[in-house]
């Protein structure tokens, strides 16, 4: 096996190519270069350097992968038979996909491998932008990165930006995060003669002709927390402010006990928009469910039992556990399969906390609401084989129970309470067999009601009369019209 050596050509132009490149380069018998667009390339040519480029493999693939793969193909087969030099732009370890690869192969054995240096474009960009990386950067690729992974409190550096065409696809996941005026600049051929630097708002970064190669994009670090609104640490930094010695008494005397009732209102909030089908109203409930989540956290860590970190990583490592199929080797055919995995995975959890003994029913009880509490119970109970085998057995036992409240309801009896408590619990179990939760469908009434109503007290109001003054075959009549 013969050895494939890598050589970094720098960032720039000629006069940064370091002696020893340059000496290794000029005494080569033939080079392999990934791209010929390079110029040091040029002037190497004119000194009578050969060299054999891999720009032709770029025109038979539709995406950079393929490309790469295939000449760290070309490479191995070459290094059976001979040592190679193999060239690339900046230096050879900094967002390189070729090389990468090649230290794959080289773990794997399939390849002989020696690194030599070439100047990062790095050290030149730092230089022409005048900033400190110690400060916090990310170098990130162009047409790879997600929007997810960007911190912007940090220098950011896009590399892989060489036409109009990546310049608009970074564009567009920039704006994902930051507003369509932030400035970004363009900084190409960085350190050489021809370098070029030019900053324009963000929404103008493909409209900008000086793109090439040799180009990296630079987007500062945000300076005011209006320009990092989507970034989540502003959230958290807003809520620990907000219970800080200077922050809001309100919020300062919260505790997890009195954010109960709010943590229950704004859930039935965003249910109510997740039925009105309303986009702008879910973005609303949604984020004041996840404010909530992170005033809890806060208040978790105010008082050193735990934080925001904490419930990241409970709930991570809790879905990775519960979903095998997905994050590990484990098969499943059907929904089914899968809900049958999940008991399976909550029984083990459950025996490894040593709660085998407790009562079934543990766990299930909601104290906010009495009817997710029955759902919960009955729902558990069918899971364990109890529950009617026949439909009509479920509306006779819902009817037998009504039956038995409405005798007791009209005689007045003691135990009309109890009664009416029989008939509602089977109802709710009835909901349940055909899919139905009674609290979501209880929490969808009230709102039809509470619409209904109004326009009913529309009515009363257009008329001028107050509402004693309508019988009530007339105040049926407006519910009727409401309804239709």
């Amino acid at each position: 096996m013969h050895q494939i050596t890598v050589i970094g050509l720098g960032a720039g132009d000629f006069e940064q190519l370091p002696m020893g490149v340059y000496k290794t380069l000029k005494n080569a018998p033939k080079i392999y270069v990934r791209t010929e667009d390079h110029p040091v390339l040029d002037e190497l040519k004119e000194e009578g350097v050969t060299f054999e480029s891999f720009d032709l493999i770029y025109e038979k693939h539709g995406e950079f992968l393929p490309v790469y793969q295939e000449i760290v193909d070309t490479l191995k087969g070459y290094a059976e038979h001979d040592d190679v030099i193999y060239a690339v732009p900046g230096h050879p370890l900094v967002a390189e996909m070729t090389v990468e690869l090649l230290i794959e192969e080289e773990k794997q054995g399939n390849v002989k491998l020696k690194i030599e240096g070439g100047q990062s474009f790095l050290d030149a960009v730092f230089a022409t932008l005048k900033i400190d990386p110690i400060d916090g950067f990310q170098l990130v690729d162009g047409a790879t990165f997600s929007i997810h992974h960007v911190n912007m409190n940090n220098h950011l550096l896009i590399a892989q930006v060489y036409d109009q065409f990546s310049a608009s696809e970074v564009k567009l996941t920039l704006m994902d995060k930051y507003h369509a005026e932030y400035p970004v600049t363009i900084v190409t051929a960085a350190g050489s003669k021809q370098e070029s630097v030019i900053t324009v708002p963000l929404y103008e970064l493909d409209h900008v002709a000086e793109i090439s190669n040799l180009t990296t994009v630079y987007v500062p670090p945000v300076t005011k927390r209006e320009d990092a609104l989507r970034e989540w640490s502003t959230f958290r930094d807003i809520m620990s402010t907000m219970r800080g010695p200077n922050g809001c008494e309100w919020d300062k005397a919260q505790t997890h006990e009195t954010m109960k009732r709010y943590m229950l209102e704004e859930m039935h909030e965003a249910l109510q928009a997740i039925d009105e089908q309303d986009d702008e109203h879910m973005i609303e409930e949604f984020g004041d469910m996840l404010m909530l989540v992170f005033m809890q956290a806060q208040i978790g860590e105010d008082a050193g039992f735990f934080n925001l970190e904490d419930l990241l990583a409970g709930a991570a490592e809790k879905m990775m556990r519960r979903h095998p199929h997905v994050f590990g080797d484990t098969v499943v055919n059907s929904v089914e399969d899968i809900n049958a995995n999940w008991e399976k995975i909550k029984k083990e959890e459950h025996e490894a906390a040593g709660a085998n003994d407790a009562p079934i029913m543990d766990g299930e009880y909601r104290a906010m609401s009495s009817l997710q509490t029955a759902y919960n119970y009955q729902r558990r109970a069918a899971k364990l084989g109890f529950e009617w085998p026949e439909d009509e057995q479920y509306w006779w036992n819902f009817e037998e129970e009504l039956s038995d409240f409405k005798d007791a309801a009209l005689a007045n009896n003691e135990n009309k309470m109890d009664q009416y408590s029989n008939a509602l619990i089977a109802f709710v179990n009835l909901g349940r067999h055909y899919k139905i939760s009674a609290e979501e469908a209880m929490l969808h009434a009230n709102v039809k009601y509470a619409k209904r109503f109004g326009k009913m007290e529309a009515r009363v109001k257009e008329s001028g009369k107050e509402w004693k003054d309508f019988s009530v075959d007339e105040l049926l009549q407006f519910w009727a019209e409401a309804k239709g």
